[in-house]
């Protein structure tokens, strides 16, 4: 398919710099087909029924946006922003560089100064690859949960750049864009449709019945990146690490035997679903979920407004159907809901 048909106006005044307070506040924008329901966040348990399973994802956001310097052998230095995206092993990550062009294999990279010394004083690292669009891979001086700790205190919230370019990121974002069920640290972008929920809404999930289950799916940087080609089949998505272990696969396979529907909360609990069959997983995934796709695991989504021409608005587009997205897009526009990751949520039901 082209690109171009999943464009569409948006008012920059849309676009939220903040969660809703509380978080259950947020509207709710139920897209059946042929309808569209207004409600907000609190409204969801009586708007699933007993039995259903609602799927989060556990992962937890780093501090993952790194400024530093390159020193390279002649002595001379450039400013240097990274954007960790994707854990290789204990000491090196993969991570997009600006300028990456100032960067050649063997470079030396300092993160950690300007007030923002980690538990060394700096945060030192070797350029060990490059590879296309400013992605290189950083062998850090650090390993293991030394490393972790070091970025914690050098880093900042990798605040999506519709955010960043608005305002400056501050202490808040380091609650604020991550979820009430944030346990598995690695994700460098937060599963931001799990941000609507609070204990208090939980409670009352489960008090009617509605099952909740947790996966990890670590999501990358790469799901800010534009997607530059003209036609779908062209765009390459970056690979994301994800588990389901054996015993909650069992317990959503069981569900869906005794005819109970599964509610993915966000598109990456969504990929990871459907790329694992409900079956138990351990590994990466780069799966590309555009009209046409046949769903197999989920029955429900829930998620946030997505960007144009953005993979996750394709994604909720063969969900639901690309016209039916198009139509709700524009009802949420006009009566004013908010977009993208601080935003408000829909909730869709299938395309027939």
């Amino acid at each position: 398919m082209r690109v171009a048909d999943f464009d569409f106006e948006l008012p920059p005044g849309r676009i939220a710099l903040r969660p809703a307070s509380p978080r259950d506040s947020a509207k709710l924008l139920v897209i059946r087909p042929g309808r569209f329901d207004d409600h907000v966040m609190r409204d969801l348990p009586s708007l699933l029924q007993a039995g259903d399973v609602l799927v989060f994802n556990n992962t937890k956001v780093i501090p993952a946006a790194l400024t530093g310097h390159r020193v390279r052998r002649s002595g001379t230095a450039a400013r240097i922003e990274v954007l960790l995206h994707m854990r290789l092993d204990s000491s090196r990550w993969k991570s997009f560089a600006k300028p990456a062009k100032k960067l050649a294999v063997g470079d030396r990279v300092s993160f950690g100064g300007e007030g923002r010394a980690c538990l060394t004083g700096t945060l030192d690292a070797t350029v060990a690859a490059k590879g296309e669009a400013g992605e290189v891979t950083l062998a850090f001086d650090l390993a293991g949960p030394v490393l972790d700790e070091a970025i914690q205190l050098a880093g900042d919230m990798p605040l999506p750049p519709y955010i960043a370019g608005k305002r400056a990121t501050d202490d808040r974002d380091r609650s604020d864009y991550q979820t009430m069920f944030a346990a598995e640290e690695g994700a460098v972008a937060a599963p931001t449709a799990g941000l609507h929920f609070t204990p208090s809404l939980m409670k009352s999930l489960q008090a009617v019945g509605i099952a909740a289950e947790f996966v990890t799916l670590h999501v990358g940087a790469g799901t800010f990146l534009p997607v530059k080609t003209e036609n779908t089949e062209d765009h390459r998505m970056h690979s994301e690490w994800g588990s389901i272990d054996a015993a909650i696969s069992a317990r959503l396979k069981a569900a869906r035997v005794a005819g109970n529907r599964i509610v993915a909360v966000g598109t990456t609990s969504l990929r990871l679903l459907e790329t694992s069959n409900l079956e138990p997983f351990s590994g990466t995934t780069d799966i590309f979920i555009t009209p046409g796709y046949r769903f197999r695991s989920v029955d429900l989504l829930l998620t946030n407004f997505h960007l144009p021409k953005s993979t996750l608005f394709m994604l909720v587009s063969a969900f639901a159907g690309l016209e039916r997205m198009k139509q709700a897009y524009a009802h949420a526009i006009s009566n004013d809901y908010r977009f993208y990751s601080y935003g408000d949520a829909s909730l869709l039901f299938p395309a027939a």
